[in-house]
């Protein structure tokens, strides 16, 4: 038997699921399971494979640590990666590993699994503010997860598409270990007390794309049942294996191999430190088997899940080029719609504000509305706008950074990694109403909001947004309609030609 002392102040405790038995931790009437393995370690002939089951253990088994993270991808020029959601070494490639957060004596209770963000690249469940225990004192099951990232999370070449089975995803490891920790739940969540039938799948960032992605898999259908998207967008570029696969033969390249006669031994034998030399990452949102056609053509034609959702943004998601040369190059990227831009959003901004205020709307806010309003829906969608200045900790902050929603929603201000004064009881109230919308959404797919307006679901029609502001949380109808309209309009010949072109496929694919 593993043999260990409990955490201080902390009671053992144990639970039985399809691997064997776990002896975690208890405190305070909260449960925690730490470093649950839900998949084999991908290491060897298993990179770059769909995850496979975990091996049972005989003797009860420790889980009051957490598990090593997975390999980060910090991004090139990136000076300091923890601030933005790495986690520190030492790392793992044996990281597919999952967290519990359980209330005392729960029975059927909702769930809720987190995915974290990191764009694909960083990032870990076991980071310090995404703590569930807040989640378990209110009455949730909270999961959080790590999954694969970078080159190892999405990756293809040649080579491994002909060493693969005829129906084996491809590319999109990263989803594969999401949907394996979502499976892994389904099987032993009650166990821990909680409801198999009742799991909210929200995410953040990148965890926020990947959850509207699983929403368009039609093999992930009823791993979930409701959803959050936290600055998830919803307009994504196209992307195919073929293009991955020619990423990937770059890479090869670049590592030394022979490019694209390189063999699926040579690639699954380089070493972790090696592949992160390279900051190319050879993603895919289709592989043409996991993920049949592209997410936001999915969308569009009414091929994802039809669940409740809430999605929306903070106000300050510029922040994400507010560092090195992401101005610059923004400007550039937008070099036509700066100019065409004026008429809609005014001449009083400077250039710099007016790219970091269509850098958020294009990416991410008129996405959002966009999601949330499609017409082929019947479940709810809540649309939400995260604006509340902290003044008191952050003097003239004037908009609210990515990522910022994360404290709130799991309140743990203490937490922060860029640090800062202690958070004010304005701050922790604000905080407050978000989580218990978060949490009450989970219960019942409608998220009431202590203190705040009723939040109604949104159409296009009403065009309702919850704003969580200085004032508390209010309805405001047809915020930023006509900047909004404009992106939408934007984009529109370019969803529809998408879809012609996956309507081609499909067609072209039964006919052959």
């Amino acid at each position: 038997m593993f043999m260990f002392a409990p955490v201080h102040g902390a009671e053992l405790d144990r639970v039985s699921i399809d691997t064997g038995v776990l002896l975690g931790a208890s405190d305070s009437g909260v449960r925690m399971f730490k470093g649950v393995p839900y998949a084999a370690a991908p290491v060897g002939q298993l990179r770059w494979r769909p995850p496979q089951p975990a091996a049972r253990w005989t003797e009860p088994r420790q889980a009051t640590e957490y598990g090593p993270a997975c390999p980060q991808f910090v991004p090139a020029g990136l000076t300091d990666p923890l601030r933005y959601g790495a986690a520190p070494e030492p790392t793992n490639e044996d990281c597919l590993t999952l967290n519990v957060w359980a209330p005392k004596n729960a029975a059927n209770a909702p769930v809720m699994v987190w995915v974290h963000g990191g764009s694909g690249r960083m990032g870990a469940g076991s980071l310090p503010y995404y703590d569930g225990s807040s989640f378990a004192r209110d009455g949730i099951v909270l999961v959080t997860i790590n999954y694969r990232l970078g080159n190892l999370g999405t990756f293809a070449h040649p080579a491994l598409t002909r060493a693969a089975a005829a129906a084996e995803p491809l590319v999109a490891y990263s989803l594969m270990d999401q949907m394996g920790a979502l499976r892994w739940v389904r099987r032993n969540i009650a166990a821990f007390g909680g409801n198999p039938r009742n799991v909210t799948l929200f995410g953040e960032s990148a965890g926020g794309l990947t959850t509207l992605v699983l929403m368009t898999i039609p093999s992930a259908r009823d791993l979930f049942h409701k959803a959050i998207v936290e600055s998830g967008g919803g307009w994504f570029p196209p992307s195919d294996r073929k293009n991955a696969e020619k990423c990937g033969i770059e890479v090869a390249t670049k590592l030394g191999l022979p490019g694209i006669e390189a063999t699926p031994e040579q690639l699954r034998a380089l070493p972790v430190d090696k592949l992160k030399t390279v900051d190319q990452i050879c993603s895919s949102l289709s592989d043409g088997r996991l993920i049949p056609e592209a997410t936001t053509v999915a969308l569009a034609a009414g091929r994802a899940m039809d669940i409740p959702l809430i999605i929306g943004i903070n106000s300050g998601e510029a922040s994400l080029i507010d560092h090195g040369d992401g101005i610059a190059r923004a400007k550039v990227a937008m070099k036509s719609a700066l100019k065409d831009a004026r008429p809609i959003y005014g001449n009083e901004m400077s250039e710099d504000d007016l790219v970091r205020v269509l850098f958020k709307d294009s990416l991410l806010m008129a996405p959002a509305r966009w999601v949330a309003g499609r017409t082929w829906r019947k479940q709810p969608a809540y649309l939400y706008y995260l604006d509340y200045i902290e003044q008191e900790r952050r003097p003239g902050q004037r908009t609210v950074p990515h990522g910022s929603d994360i404290f709130y929603v799991f309140g743990t201000f203490a937490n922060r990694p860029d640090g800062g004064p202690p958070a004010t009881a304005a701050d922790q109230a604000i905080g407050a109403m978000i989580h218990t919308c978060w949490v009450n959404f989970a219960r019942t797919g409608q998220p009431s909001c202590s203190g705040a307006d009723p939040w109604p679901s949104y159409t296009q029609e009403n065009d309702s947004w919850m704003v969580f502001g200085d004032h508390g949380g209010r309805i405001v109808q047809g915020l930023m309609a006509k900047q909004l309209d404009w992106q939408e309009g934007r984009v529109r010949w370019l969803i529809w030609l998408a879809r012609m072109q996956s309507a081609w496929k499909r067609a072209f694919s039964w006919w052959n």
